[in-house]
């Protein structure tokens, strides 16, 4: 019998650990308390520091991986406040890096996001956070190459104003502008719900210069925007204001000058350069209100829990 306890509690400890890692196949887990699954390595080994200006693309899905952000991102490090925290999963990664980690989806928004769990989301679950590091800067060459391009672009501000006259002048749009500046031009009428903050939200638009020109579309990539109204890194700002003055199945086109849109610095992907107002043809396909949504995450709990 003293033969076999020993035994009898290592297979014990065997099982239990395969069934504690088998949690999220595929995963380790840091020191920190994240799940990560390393997709690619990048050449560089020097890892991030906290106070660095990093570039990344970055995704959100709950953890069944139903995306509900995708974009990219320039974000100063700062101090994690707890363990598990998004920040200390910029900072195990180097230049090149793509990597899929497994984070508290209650201490993502309340913590961090300082904001309330998505409706979508059950209380005291996970949600995985895809990154591609991009590059990162330190502080001081951030900085450095901040005043070299402002420098640049001073006068490009009033030219944009200049550009922007003649265009609201060519078009013949005799509407006033909303909200400080930009252009609100009704094409369909919707008829079902408006949209309010904490609404589930299907938006179609494409993007396009002044020109004509577009430089994005969900609609040519056959890939509508979803996301819940009012969280944080979704859209632009004047999305985000335009999209709700709308109601479910509205079609309008919005004109925003660089203040609404992507600013003095121009998109981080380069494709949209500063001082740049742009034209958004937005159409607002589905409005699941948010009290559906936490019903439908509290089943989703219960079919879990039993």
């Amino acid at each position: 019998m003293k033969r076999i306890f020993p035994f009898l509690f290592i297979g014990f400890i065997v099982i239990y650990s395969c069934d504690f890692f088998a949690k999220y196949p595929g995963y380790s887990k840091s020191k920190s308390k994240i799940y990560y699954k390393l997709l690619a390595i990048g050449e560089d080994t020097a890892k991030a520091n906290i106070g660095d200006y990093i570039t990344v693309d970055i995704a959100y899905r709950t953890i069944k991986d139903s995306l509900f952000f995708y974009g990219r991102r320039i974000i100063q490090i700062p101090e994690p406040q707890f363990q598990g925290s998004v920040e200390n999963c910029f900072l195990m990664m180097a230049e090149g890096d793509s990597t899929s980690f497994i984070i508290s989806a209650d201490n993502f928004f309340e913590k961090t996001l300082g904001t309330s769990l998505p409706q979508f989301i059950a209380k005291n679950s996970d949600m995985k956070v895809d990154i591609k590091m991009i590059d990162f800067r330190s502080e001081e060459q951030y900085k450095k190459e901040k005043e070299e391009f402002l420098k640049w672009i001073e006068d490009f501000g009033e030219y944009e104003q200049m550009v922007l006259k003649r265009f609201i002048e060519e078009e013949d749009i005799e509407v006033e502008p909303v909200e400080g500046g930009f252009y609100y031009l009704p094409v369909t009428e919707g008829l079902g719900k408006k949209v309010e903050f904490g609404d589930l939200v299907t938006v179609h638009y494409e993007g396009k210069f002044l020109n004509g020109k577009y430089f994005d579309s969900t609609r040519k990539r056959n890939m509508p925007l979803e996301f819940v109204y009012g969280t944080e890194w979704q859209v632009i700002e004047g999305l985000e204001k335009g999209i709700g003055m709308m109601r479910e199945g509205e079609r309008a086109v919005f004109i925003f000058p660089s203040n609404f849109a992507f600013g003095e610095k121009g998109s981080t992907t380069g494709i949209i350069p500063p001082f740049t107002s742009v034209v958004f043809d937005v159409e607002i396909v589905k409005v699941v209100d948010k009290s559906k949504i936490e019903e439908e995450a509290k089943k989703e709990l219960t079919n879990v829990e039993s």
